[in-house]
């Protein structure tokens, strides 16, 4: 099991990146190379006492967050993200994590693996807190404008990888709209509706935006341009919280006494809020494995989103997902003229 990481993609890179990379080899003992300029890769590695400990290949270009992913992965062949994902295609490595653009990361996985039979837009699955644990929110943002089938085969993903991954047994599936009615919605959600109704899996009908952190369902379906308002709303929501209360807290002499007696839970609370602790979001629908991280991860969240890259491809996601949208009946989920 060897995982590529993208060495020179993130706000942080490529210090964070390796940092992170070391301590999941030295933490889970997982088998990395890092793909980057070598130089400074080498530099870092010398700087956690690791050079020997993690190989690393030579990429002598980086695609930005501001260039078209298309055009950068087609004309930068040797950028860090195409090497991560052509080292999967060639079998040296069997998944990518990169935190760098997520259309290049993105294209560059279609590009070089192409989709999942049956599966007609690859889709970023997001892992949310609840109240009664996690809940997996799909499309996160791979794809802005959606047709009904698409939210049909996110539904079939993700029913899978919260079978696969955390354990749900029969997950709930949650259409996000703007009612419970099944007469509530726009055109895209009434018509995927009775798409996902018929498909034979576990569907609750439609959730609200109030019902996202309820745990009422396991998986939450939405077209990508929701899923990122969702998911951007939900951080800017934790961290001006935790910034509203620092700051309240600071003003009265007995609330800061009263914090110190809750620091246990209020830390507790924060790390269940916290990116960092699930690492990243995988990319389901490509043929291989590709977790996207944060912008902003630090060492922590690329450790943890490097243990999903490896418990991934160790429950074999890709041929889960390949089974899962060819032979359940009634589907037709790349035949439906929706």
């Amino acid at each position: 099991m060897k995982i590529a990481v993208d060495a020179m993609g993130g706000d942080f890179a490529p210090g964070e990146i390796v940092q992170g990379s070391v301590k999941a080899s030295r933490d889970y003992g997982i088998d990395v190379v890092l793909v980057g300029d070598k130089a400074r890769v080498k530099k870092e590695l010398r700087n956690q006492a690791a050079e020997k400990e993690l190989s690393v290949v030579n990429a002598s270009e980086t695609i930005g967050m501001n260039e078209s992913p298309v055009e950068a992965v087609r004309q930068k062949r040797d950028s860090s993200i195409v090497k991560c994902t052509e080292l999967v295609k060639e079998g040296t490595a069997q998944a990518v994590v990169s935190a760098g653009s997520t259309g290049a990361v993105m294209t560059a996985s279609l590009l070089t693996w192409g989709r999942i039979k049956n599966i007609g837009r690859p889709s970023i699955a997001t892992i949310l807190p609840n109240r009664k644990g996690s809940t997996l929110l799909l499309d996160a943002g791979a794809n802005t404008d959606c047709r009904p089938k698409h939210l049909l085969q996110f539904s079939i993903m993700g029913s899978l990888y919260a079978n696969l991954m955390m354990g749900k047994e029969t997950p709930r599936i949650g259409l996000l709209s703007i009612g419970e009615e099944v007469t509530k919605g726009n055109e895209l959600t009434l018509s995927a509706y009775s798409l996902i109704e018929g498909s034979g899996l576990n569907f609750a009908g439609n959730i609200e935006g109030r019902d996202i952190f309820s745990g009422n369902v396991d998986v939450i379906i939405c077209d990508g341009f929701v899923g990122n308002v969702v998911l951007k709303t939900g951080e800017g929501m934790a961290k001006n919280l935790f910034g509203l209360l620092r700051e309240e807290i600071q003003k009265n002499f007995i609330a800061r006494i009263g914090a110190l007696m809750t620091l246990p839970v209020l830390k507790n609370l924060k790390s269940k809020m916290d990116y960092a602790e699930y690492g990243g979001a995988p990319l389901l629908g490509v043929n291989g494995i590709t977790i996207i991280a944060h912008g902003s991860s630090n060492s922590m969240a690329v450790k943890n989103a490097i243990k999903m890259a490896r418990d991934l491809a160790e429950n074999d996601i890709v041929n889960a997902i390949k089974k899962g949208a060819s032979e359940v009946p009634g589907r037709q989920v790349n035949n439906i003229n929706a």
